[in-house]
């Protein structure tokens, strides 16, 4: 079984890779676009990812990108809830 990593932490990660991603997570809940299961989720994704311990240098470096990396078990959450956004606006 693979080490979940603490709570917190990735949960702080998923939201950093949104505002990085331009993904905002908080009004997709808030907007009925990402439930509370969608995003628990998100963060148990984020908790068994292998490049999680990297994830918080590469954000560093990448404060605004199109897309999550590659390696980001959430890439295609963060792309469908920002098509979601850009067809409401």
């Amino acid at each position: 079984m693979p080490h979940l990593g603490e709570i917190m932490t990735h949960l702080r990660l998923v939201l950093r890779m949104g505002q990085a991603t331009g993904t905002d997570i908080v009004a997709a809940h808030e907007q009925g676009h990402l439930t509370q299961q969608d995003w628990a989720e998100m963060v148990h994704k984020c908790r068994g990812c292998d490049w999680a311990n990297r994830c918080p240098d590469w954000l560093d470096r990448h404060e605004i990108v199109k897309n999550a990396p590659q390696t980001c078990r959430n890439r295609q959450r963060f792309a469908a809830l920002q098509t979601r956004s850009r067809q409401e606006v």
